[in-house]
């Protein structure tokens, strides 16, 4: 077996084992043998999976699904804290999902349909391909999962002082990329962020 490290699924290991008198007892055993790392049913990493990017590990525990929320804002430095948890968005799903496994803990919540497929990134890690939202969509992703509030007042509490998102990175938002997806979120929060990125850098 190549210890190229890659993400593996069942499918692919079956084949893989085929000339063994019992693939499925095979695989049992490099899994017993901490020679590969079971993830979920169905889907295991090479015993060398350092390698592995998290988003892309996300994208293929469940799916269809993008990182986004707590750990893409990290990830683009919006927010101060290290996140642990790989957070993703996911589509056509009733209800959100987490994952425990030996590599990590995944969670996935699920997001409006009219605003899933846009402002998603497709990256490159390691050969390995990756679905990430961009830093203005992770923005509105999270702010679509919290409590309303009515004014810009008090929006800017919320985002400043609540999620400590670093103002120097909001001035440098896209915001016609805000502009667009804001009207297609039916929560009254990235309405607002729309209003306060203009009125605070509207001719900054």
């Amino acid at each position: 077996m190549s210890t190229r490290p890659n993400i593996l699924d069942t499918l692919a290991l079956m084949e893989q084992f085929k000339d063994y008198a019992s693939p499925r007892a095979h695989l049992s055993y490099l899994v017993k043998t901490g020679k590969l790392v079971k993830v979920r049913r169905g889907l295991y990493l090479a015993k060398n999976h350092k390698d592995v990017s998290p988003v892309t590990l996300a994208n293929r525990i469940y799916g269809p699904s993008y990182v986004s929320f707590e750990y893409a804002l990290a990830e683009y430095g919006l927010i101060p804290e290290r996140v642990s948890v790989i957070t993703s968005a996911s589509f056509g799903k009733n209800k959100n999902k987490s994952f425990e496994t030996p590599v990590g803990m995944f969670t996935y919540q699920r997001t409006h349909p009219a605003v899933y497929p846009y402002g998603i990134l497709w990256r490159q890690k390691n050969g390995m391909p990756a679905l990430i939202a961009s830093k203005e969509k992770a923005l509105c992703d999270k702010l679509a999962t919290l409590r309303g509030v009515r004014s810009l007042q008090r929006f800017a509490t919320l985002l400043l002082e609540d999620l400590r998102v670093d103002s120097n990175q909001l001035s440098e938002l896209n915001r016609e990329d805000i502009a667009f997806l804001a009207p297609l979120y039916p929560q009254q929060n990235v309405r607002l962020l729309r209003d306060w990125l203009n009125r605070e850098f509207t001719n900054a």
